[in-house]
């Protein structure tokens, strides 16, 4: 595939996939998607500063260096703040081509309660075992930085970058949301969805384990080898979904065509 294609068919699939996150509940007005460039990865792209679900074409994306997180052309339209939680990452880990953030309402208690997040079925087995890291953006705050948890500079988001040693996918962020980096837009955005899927499931558990008078530590989550394992698997499957969403979104009246 010529290079054009590559980056055009890249374009296609970050819309498709701002548009999935919304249709899942992953992302709302807020959140968003970028992905690294595919031929020269010193750049990546994100949306202007609008409702994912509302990106139409390649226009409303912009090319960001990752060096420094700011855009290529100084007179692009206006992008999201937190742009930096993405060029760090990609400054971080140079096999990371794809990264997700969300704000989803049932991942945000994980990050508050002290109550780690761990995968509950083989779905979310891209999940660490021990528990998902939990980043506080309120301790990366300096001085005139305004203390709101957002990640407003490449400080804060060299911090929040340190999360993804060792092979972590997703981190927590306390207040705030999630963030979710991956090897290609469609692996970031199976993780972003089911990652939310896997905390409803762990809150619906924890209510039927106390109602029956036990705690979380008499449930069977998965071990290590079988996260291992489901991890390996879901390159392989992950397509299977996304080609469905592809088709929901597509159908939908509410997402732009490309």
């Amino acid at each position: 595939m010529a290079d054009t294609e590559l980056l055009q068919s890249h374009y296609s699939k970050s819309i498709h996939g701002s548009h999935i996150l919304h249709f899942h509940n992953v992302l709302d007005a807020y959140g968003h998607l970028s992905f690294r460039h595919p031929t020269n990865p010193a750049l990546f792209f994100m949306a202007r500063s609008i409702a994912p679900a509302l990106i139409a074409t390649e226009a409303d994306l912009i090319e960001y260096r990752v060096s420094d997180g700011e855009p290529t052309n100084p007179d692009s339209a206006q992008g999201y703040i937190e742009r930096y939680i993405h060029s760090e990452i990609y400054r971080r880990f140079p096999h990371i081509n794809a990264v997700v953030h969300s704000h989803a309402e049932s991942v945000i208690p994980f990050t508050i309660s002290g109550v780690p997040l761990k995968p509950c079925y083989h779905m979310a087995g891209f999940l660490n075992p021990e528990g998902v890291p939990v980043h506080d953006s309120a301790r990366d705050v300096v001085a005139p930085t305004v203390p709101d948890l957002l990640v407003r500079n490449t400080h804060m988001g060299a911090a929040l970058a340190k999360r993804f040693e060792d092979g972590n996918k997703v981190t927590l962020m306390r207040g705030h949301g999630y963030t979710v980096a991956a090897k290609s837009i469609e692996l970031a955005v199976f993780y972003a969805i089911y990652t939310q899927k896997n905390a409803a499931i762990q809150t619906a558990a924890v209510g039927l384990i106390a109602a029956a008078g036990g705690s979380m530590q008499n449930s069977r989550l998965l071990n290590e080898d079988e996260a291992r394992e489901r991890t390996a698997s879901v390159a392989t499957t992950a397509k299977r979904a996304w080609d469905l969403w592809v088709v929901e979104v597509s159908n939908s009246t509410l997402y732009p065509k490309e």
